[in-house]
């Protein structure tokens, strides 16, 4: 034992053992069975990937709230990341790790720094945007090693998709005993938000301070959890960037709710469409035949709707009323969500082509967008259309948000605006294009929805920034000055998980935004500081046409 090569495998096999915690101490208890998890990560982080919180959702259980996870005995191994949940490859720069594609998906991944359950840790839920359609708790952007670095739980959490989380039918309403279908999505997350508030202590976390969080869908999922009666008591704290389900109409893409009785007919629709006479036949169907059904031009879209349980009302209503969880709230926007060409559908960024874009989406009401939107040379044009249309996929929505939070809510708002672009892709990356998930497309795909160069911060570009994860991203060529900022706006996150305030040492103020005014905005940059909010007339002419709009 005295060879030298010996005592470097000693060495280094105490150095293992002192990195890595003992098998025992990655199993943890929960209320239906002891998991154990994959083992430390060299950061010391550990991590338990595949947790079920509902019962698969197959069989009979297909378009019903999820259902309790039934016990299980024995040690269940909690390494691998579980299923996605069905999805079409809509978004062909997403990235996953999850253990393929699957209906049996409502499984979550937890990233803990604590060593025993009595650190009484906050909690971060995030849910992946997607547009409804698409994502995965496994995607690297959500990682959560480095939020959990900062002494914050780090969850992601999966949720039904597309036909399988939002179909809605009268068969479905007339057996549900809330008279209620669609939103199985929504209820999905409620169900994993309920599981973690009745098991976190257990991994180190408190269950009173729990914040949710989002981007796009995922954002618009927080503010519908907000506004839940069977969700709003458990949130502690809420962050959302780039979407909410509080505004329909003024052609406001991400969040827009459809009625239930729209997103019955739209059942029905689909039922026709695939030959099925009953909800049994539909039941009988393979996800895998049902999933290639909408793919079809002239597929139903299914989305979010007031349905009567989970959403008693619109969450405008309920925000408006006062009622959805009264609690501190962390929000903002990019500044090129959408670019010109999203109103600029065919041609160049003259005047005359922008004209024509504003009055196909405003009629008689274009000289009054085009006062607030003007567009006189093509710079000018690029610059108002590239506004117009971000704030009409997500701007807009996620302001109202805001707004309405800060005269109801009780609580602070803090409002952010993110405007740095990302840097030049590698270059090993040839003439890929940036996608609007946030990662890249290549091949013909590429070059035919090749988009104008991005001026600003575009759809989904905040996330690896946020989350801290920016070195999960390969693409781009991340310089000093984009992780100073991930530095920044991570910091930004977690204070606010842990303190329902954003500002601490080292960081530019950040204040609260009140409904008193005069408002100011963190405007996310290189040079982070708070600023006047900007175009406020804007917003007040979208939300008067989007009414006028709606009537």
């Amino acid at each position: 034992m005295n060879h030298p090569n010996c005592r470097t495998l000693i060495s280094a096999l105490i150095l293992i053992g002192s990195a890595f915690p003992a098998a025992a101490a990655d199993r943890v208890k929960t209320a239906n069975g002891t998991v154990e998890g994959a083992g430390a990560l060299v950061s010391g982080i550990r991590i338990f990937r595949g947790i079920p919180f509902g019962q698969p959702p197959v069989g009979d259980l297909r378009w019903k709230p999820p259902q309790p996870v039934k016990n299980w005995t024995g040690v269940r191994p909690a390494a691998q990341f579980g299923p996605r949940c069905m999805q079409r490859p809509i978004y062909g720069d997403m990235g996953f790790r999850s253990n393929g594609v699957s209906e049996d998906c409502l499984y979550l991944n937890i990233w803990t720094p604590a060593s025993s359950a009595a650190a009484r840790l906050p909690v971060l839920i995030y849910f992946y945007g997607g547009g409804y359609q698409a994502g995965d708790g496994s995607e690297p952007r959500y990682d959560g090693e480095a939020m959990a670095g900062k002494g914050v739980i780090a969850i992601t959490v999966n949720y039904r998709l597309n036909l399988f989380g939002f179909f809605a039918h009268p068969e479905l309403t007339s057996e549900s005993p809330n008279h209620a279908s669609g939103n199985y999505g929504l209820l999905d997350q409620s169900a994993a938000l309920h599981w973690v508030y009745d098991n976190i202590a257990a991994f180190g976390g408190d269950p009173k301070r729990i914040t949710i969080a989002g981007e796009s869908a995922g954002s618009s999922s927080v503010s519908a959890q907000m506004a839940s009666p069977l969700s709003r008591d458990l949130i502690a704290g809420a962050i959302g960037s780039s979407g909410s389900l509080l505004v329909r109409g003024g052609g406001v893409l991400v969040g827009a709710l459809i009625s239930r009785t729209e997103v019955e007919q739209n059942g029905l629709k689909f039922s026709a469409s695939v030959g099925a006479a009953s909800l049994a036949a539909l039941r009988a169907m393979p996800a895998a035949d049902l999933l290639a059904a909408t793919a079809k031009p002239d597929a139903p879209r299914f989305a979010p709707t007031v349905d009567g349980y989970f959403l008693p009302k619109s969450p405008r209503e309920i925000f408006e009323a006062g009622e959805q969880a009264r609690v501190p709230l962390l929000v903002g926007w990019n500044s090129e969500e959408a670019n010109w060409r999203a109103v600029i559908r065919t041609g160049d960024p003259t005047p005359e082509n922008y004209a024509k874009g504003v009055q196909s989406f405003y009629g008689d009401s274009t000289p009054e967008v085009l006062k607030l939107f003007p567009g006189a040379t093509p710079e000018e044009v690029v610059d108002s259309a590239t506004s117009l249309a971000s704030l009409r996929f997500t701007g807009f929505g996620t302001w109202k948000w805001s707004e309405i939070q800060m005269k109801t809510g009780g609580k602070a708002v803090y409002r952010y605006h993110y405007s740095h672009p990302r840097p030049a892709m590698r270059p090993e990356m040839g003439d890929a294009v940036a996608g609007t998930a946030g990662g890249v497309i290549t091949g013909a795909q590429a070059q035919a929805n090749r988009p104008p160069a991005p001026r600003g911060a575009v759809h989904s570009a905040d996330i690896e920034y946020a989350m801290g994860n920016l070195a999960t991203n390969k693409v781009y060529a991340w310089t000093p000055d984009d992780f100073k900022l991930s530095a920044i706006f991570q910091s930004y996150y977690a204070n606010f998980v842990k303190t329902a305030d954003p500002n601490g040492p080292g960081l530019p103020k950040w204040p609260a935004a009140t409904a008193a005014g005069p408002l100011r905005v963190l405007q996310l940059d290189v040079e982070t500081k708070a600023v006047p909010e900007v175009h406020r007339e804007r917003f007040v002419l979208l939300e008067r046409l989007a009414a006028k709009m709606s009537n």
